[in-house]
């Protein structure tokens, strides 16, 4: 990995870490960061793979309150720079990526714990009405958030690619094992929980439609021609992948387009509530001037 190439996944992860805690732009979902990570690691295709498989297993994690999530930025941009600059398999990122982000909640509470100081003293600039001192214990709060991402990942981005690969193979089988069903397991609980918050009785049937839509449609297409070129056909079939792949999101949009009309003129959708009415007050003038 070259100089530029540290720089610039460091300042990705920085942001990541700043983006979990401001939860304004999602730039520390798995989907974006490892996206982010892949284009700076020039391999874009990788780094959307491994963003999309992670984005499941993390659908549920998400801060409630004081309740804290495990770390999805510093999970991501660690196992997007594990599988690109280490060359491993996409499940071996996941894999590592769980107890990442186990560890990163701990460290979160631990950074969180340290920014109550930056809170503290903002609230002292306040009485003096010193709003420069107020922006500067801002920043240094999310200059805490940035780093707590951005340092593990730069000390990964600095290990050879040789030596990360030979630490996950001296993992036991049986580890990485339980920590790929583990992350399968978590998937599943994650869609629940999202499918839970959306259920509609009147959008749930182009939920299914979608799923049923998709499987039937191949994901490759074979075509036999005789006396035609090999390199043709490698072309062909490749073109044909490519146009499968397309249908997919064709039948996306039309989807997205038939879900908006169907909430547009279904009238369930528009059901309007009067307020009730005020009750009057009563009128004890008569009463008074008996």
């Amino acid at each position: 990995m070259t100089t530029m190439e540290i720089i610039l996944v460091t300042l990705v992860a920085a942001i990541c870490g700043m983006g979990s805690v401001l939860d304004e732009r999602q730039t520390h979902r798995p989907l974006v960061a490892c996206t982010l990570i892949g284009l700076v690691l020039g391999d874009l295709e990788t780094g959307i793979i491994v963003g999309g498989t992670l984005e499941l297993v993390a659908l549920g994690w998400m801060n409630v309150g004081a309740a804290m999530a495990p770390d999805a930025a510093l999970a991501s941009t660690i196992a997007a720079v594990v599988v690109i600059h280490g060359h491993l398999d996409v499940a071996q990122g996941i894999a590592v990526a769980v107890p990442i982000a186990a560890t990163g909640q701990v460290l979160t509470i631990f950074v969180r714990t340290i920014t109550v100081f930056f809170q503290h003293q903002a609230d002292r600039f306040a009485q003096t009405a010193n709003f420069r001192g107020i922006e500067l214990m801002h920043m240094s709060g999310m200059a805490l958030q940035g780093l707590r991402v951005a340092i593990p990942t730069a000390v990964v981005s600095l290990i050879n690619a040789d030596t990360i690969k030979s630490w996950l193979d001296s993992i036991p089988g049986e580890i990485t094992t339980g920590l790929r069903i583990a992350g399968g397991m978590i998937t599943v609980v994650g869609f629940a929980m999202v499918i839970n918050m959306m259920r509609s009785k009147a959008l749930m049937p182009f939920f299914f439609l979608g799923f049923i839509t998709a499987a039937a449609i191949p994901v490759s297409q074979t075509v036999k021609l005789n006396g035609v070129n090999t390199d043709i056909m490698g072309n062909l079939t490749a073109t044909l992948t490519g146009q499968a792949q397309l249908d997919l999101v064709a039948i996306g949009i039309i989807g997205a387009c038939l879900g908006l009309l169907y909430t547009q003129l279904n009238p369930i959708f528009h059901k309007s509530q009067a307020a009730p009415a005020a009750a009057r007050p009563a009128n004890d003038l008569d009463n008074e001037l008996e």
